[in-house]
């Protein structure tokens, strides 16, 4: 009797272990540790046996809008939030990064799945998640995939309008997101400003709260990424678009790069010293590719003033006796600094001249002069050594003054095209040239220059602006050409010809151009 029931034990024993067996063979490991009520219906919907295989199934339905809607119908969303609640303390990553994943593609564009995951708390479920993070140590790939998607899928849900964006930003800002910003990792800073951009878009609170102190930091610690990587996304163009041009913070986004050069008191800025970074460079490259993008766009005064007043200080701290061995970017932060500000303001004073208000008589252009503009110009002419084509023709004698060298190839001419711009239909301005005696040291800038490409042209142009439709200025270059004080045969390109009045005597400049 004692046999039979041994062996029938054996027996059974045998059978539940190839059972088993048989199981787990169709089972990932990672099914074992989900509560059923979560496990079944996930299972169920991919028509799968593994929960791994089960998500990355619902991952490819939910690509398309037929699928995010079939599983919104059966209410999928719920059941992916509870499995990361039940995942949040586990060390294995995998069951939350595909979740955050299949939970970015359900709310891609889907209203009823962004609608469920604000109704079932959906952004507390990520908040936490990135709070399991530890971001003062360095972390692997799984830990930044787990960043990305949850910003992505954040991002998915601010589309869905103000409720959804306001959902987001005051839960993640500012702690949340201060921490992601500072990895220096290029695609969380990428997806990070595609989120900050889509919390703002629309709604002037979150707008303006970025714009203070805490959400500039939250920015300045992206464009620190971005200066290091190179990241020229659209999604942080946009970003930094809205902040500097459209709300006009550049100057306090600027300052706050500059190392040690901002204080943080009662919430407001205060620049001290003129100290130039990467991030300052990084900056003012990526407006000026923005404002050639948008030429046909009025430039805000504030930001125009701010380029101006940046490019004074700038050039108290460049070393102009050490010639200029390169264009821009140079690799020298001031110096770029310096050219970038300089190509800005040749941007903004080559737009039409567009009054800064309907009953205002003022242009951006008169702005910029009447804070120093034109003799700031003017200035960095006459200190700079000559061109080289006319340098070579002088004796070889040592100067009382030392000059100046360009500190990057392509300075001067970049100077002689503000000046142009500035020229072009402003008589005022063509006075104002005349009356600084500076008209002699323009005509100097229409010639080759080794270190300046495209020197004789801005010449050229800048002269033509000079000249058209002012007689007192004519006249002097006439006198100046019949005295043999300036040999411009380029005067000629512009359209202009020397004659002899027969009843003065006197020479003048003649225009022969095509009316």
């Amino acid at each position: 009797m004692f046999s039979t029931r041994f062996h029938r034990l054996v027996a059974f024993r045998l059978f539940a272990t190839l059972v088993l067996n048989k199981k787990m063979e169709n089972t990932s490991p990672l099914t074992l540790v989900v509560p059923e009520h979560i496990l079944d219906p996930l299972l169920a919907s991919a028509n799968c046996a593994k929960l791994d295989q089960a998500l990355e199934n619902l991952i490819e339905t939910a690509k398309t809008p037929d699928g995010r809607l079939n599983l919104a119908s059966v209410k999928i969303l719920p059941i992916i939030l509870d499995l990361i609640r039940c995942q949040m303390s586990s060390s294995n990553h995998v069951l939350v990064t595909l979740s955050l994943k299949l939970l970015r593609n359900l709310c891609a564009g889907e209203i009823l799945n962004q609608n469920c995951f604000i109704e079932e708390d959906g952004v507390d479920v990520v908040a936490r998640a990135f709070d399991s993070i530890c971001f003062d140590t360095n972390f692997g790939d799984e830990i930044i995939e787990i960043i990305r998607f949850g910003l992505e899928l954040l991002g998915n849900v601010c589309g869905a309008g103000e409720e959804h964006q306001a959902a987001v930003w005051f839960r993640l800002f500012p702690v949340l997101f201060k921490d992601i910003a500072r990895v220096r990792v290029k695609k969380i800073s990428d997806v990070l400003s595609m989120v900050l951009y889509s919390c703002c878009n629309g709604s002037n609170e979150i707008m303006r709260q970025l714009c203070e102190v805490q959400g500039l930091q939250i920015v300045a610690e992206i464009v620190t990424t971005a200066s290091r990587d190179g990241l020229r996304e659209d999604w942080l163009l946009g970003l930094l678009a809205k902040i500097c041009l459209e709300e006009s913070y550049f100057s306090p986004l600027f300052f706050m790069l500059s190392t040690a050069s901002v204080v943080e008191k009662n919430n407001n800025l205060k620049d001290t010293d003129d100290i130039f970074t990467l991030e300052n460079e990084f900056l003012l490259s990526v407006l000026y590719e923005t404002l050639n993008k948008k030429r046909n766009e009025l430039v805000p005064k504030k930001f125009a003033l701010s380029v101006l007043g940046i490019l004074k200080r700038v050039v108290t701290v460049v070393d102009f006796f050490s010639r200029g061995q390169s264009k821009l970017p140079t690799g020298t932060p001031a110096v770029d600094v310096l050219g970038y500000s300089i190509n800005i303001l040749r941007d903004i004073c080559a737009q039409d001249r567009v009054k800064l208000k309907s009953e205002e008589s003022v242009t951006i252009v008169d702005l910029l002069l009447s804070s120093g503009l034109l003799d700031l110009l003017i200035d960095f002419l006459r200190e700079l050594e000559p061109p080289s084509t006319i340098k070579k023709s002088f004796p070889q004698e040592s100067a009382s003054v030392q000059l100046k060298f360009c500190p990057y190839k392509g300075f001067r001419r970049d100077i002689v095209a503000v000046i142009a711009n500035c020229l072009y239909g402003m008589k005022h301005v063509q006075d104002a040239i005349r009356q600084k005696d500076a008209i002699l040291l323009l005509l100097q800038q229409c010639v080759t220059d080794d270190d300046n490409e495209f020197l004789r042209e801005c010449g050229i142009w800048a002269v033509r602006n000079l000249l058209e439709g002012n007689e007192e200025n004519q006249k002097i270059v006439a006198e100046l050409e019949i005295q043999g004080s300036a040999d411009v045969p380029a005067l000629t390109e512009l359209g202009f010809r020397m004659e002899l009045d027969p009843h003065t005597r006197r020479a003048k400049l003649v225009n022969i151009s095509p009316r």
